[in-house]
C-alpha cells in the first residue's frame, strides 16, 4: 500500500469516527450561548447586509483537527456562510498556510470567529501533541493511549483529536470499561477480591487492573487478570514485567510518561502506553481569521 493510499484510509477512518451530528450541534449550541448571550453588541454596529471574505491562517506548524465544530458554528449563525477547506482533519500543515476561506454575512463571521477558533485551535493543539508522541515511537509496535484527563466538556472532542494525531483512545468514561485502581483495591480488600468482583459484573466489558509492584502483578495474574496497568514502573521493572508475563496478559505502562521518555518505555516491550499529557496540558495552536475585504 503506497503512502497516498495509507493517508486516504486514515482520513476516511477519522471521518467515520466523528461523533453524531446531533451531539456536535448540541455542543456548539452551548458554546455559542456561552459567548453570545443576548447577542453580539459589537457586530450589530455593522450594516446588516454587509458581506465579507475571510482567510483562516495557521501561524505555526500543526495537525488540523476540529473542522466539523468550526463549520457548525457558522451553520448555526447563518447557513449561508460558505467555507472552502484547504486542509483536512489529521493533516499536517505549515506555518503561514491558509486552512480555509469563508465568505458570507459579515455579522455572522464576526460573531462566530472566537467560538470557531476556540474549537479548532484547542483540538488542533491536542492532535499536534498526539502526533509528536506518535513520531517519537515510530517503528515500534506499541499503542499510545489517551486518558480521562480531558478538559471539562471537551471529552468527546479531545478524544477525536487524539485519533487525528494518530494515537488511540482508552475508555471514554467510567461506563465503557472496568479499570480497577488503587482505591478500588483498598475498598475491596485485595487485588484478588477486586478482580473476582469485577469478573462477576463485567458483562462483556474489558477488565483492567492497576498494579504498583511485581508482587502485585503476580497476584493479579494468578487471579486471572488479562490486562494490567503498570503504574509508575521504572524501565527495569517494566522489562521484568514483560519477561514475567510472557504475553499472557496485555501490559499498559502509565504514570510520568513524557515526550522524552516515551520511546525508552516503548522499547521495553509493553503493549500500550497511556499518556495524560495528550489532553491534560493543551497548548492551543496559533490561528487567525483575516478579513480580506468587507
Amino acid at each position: 500500500m503506497d503512502q497516498t493510499t495509507i493517508q486516504d484510509t486514515f482520513l476516511q477512518e477519522l471521518e467515520d469516527s466523528l461523533p453524531a451530528a446531533a451531539l456536535i450541534e448540541q455542543q456548539v449550541r452551548a458554546a455559542l450561548v456561552e459567548d453570545l448571550g443576548g447577542g453580539d453588541r459589537t457586530a450589530a454596529l455593522l450594516p446588516a447586509d454587509r458581506r465579507s471574505r475571510v482567510e483562516l491562517i495557521t501561524r505555526q506548524d500543526a495537525v488540523v483537527c476540529g473542522r466539523v465544530w468550526f463549520d457548525e458554528v457558522f451553520r448555526q449563525l447563518d447557513p449561508g456562510v460558505r467555507i472552502e477547506w484547504r486542509a483536512a482533519d489529521g493533516e499536517r500543515v505549515e506555518s503561514g498556510q491558509i486552512l480555509c476561506v469563508l465568505a458570507g454575512d459579515t455579522r455572522a463571521l464576526l460573531s462566530g470567529e472566537r467560538t470557531a477558533l476556540n474549537y479548532l485551535q484547542t483540538l488542533s493543539g491536542t492532535a499536534s501533541r498526539a502526533r509528536l508522541y506518535v513520531d517519537a515511537v515510530a517503528g515500534l509496535p506499541v499503542c499510545l493511549l489517551d486518558t480521562r484527563k480531558t478538559l471539562p466538556g471537551l471529552r468527546v472532542q479531545q478524544k477525536y483529536a487524539v485519533r487525528c494525531g494518530g494515537c488511540h483512545n482508552h475508555r471514554m468514561g467510567l461506563f465503557d470499561a472496568i479499570l480497577i485502581k488503587e482505591n478500588h483495591i483498598l475498598a475491596a480488600g485485595s487485588i484478588t477480591a477486586a478482580l473476582k468482583a469485577a469478573f462477576a459484573v463485567a458483562d462483556g466489558l474489558p477488565v483492567e487492573i492497576e498494579v504498583e509492584s511485581v508482587d502485585e502483578l503476580e497476584e493479579a495474574l494468578a487471579a486471572g487478570a488479562t490486562h494490567l496497568l503498570l503504574d509508575n514502573f521504572d524501565l527495569e521493572r517494566l522489562l521484568r514485567a514483560v519477561e514475567l508475563v510472557g504475553g499472557k496478559a496485555r501490559l499498559e505502562a502509565s504514570g510520568g510518561v513524557t515526550l522524552d521518555r516515551v520511546r525508552d518505555i516503548a522499547e521495553t516491550g509493553v503493549d500500550d502506553i497511556s499518556v495524560g499529557d495528550l489532553t491534560k496540558d493543551v497548548a492551543s495552536i496559533n490561528l487567525s481569521m483575516r478579513f480580506t475585504d468587507a
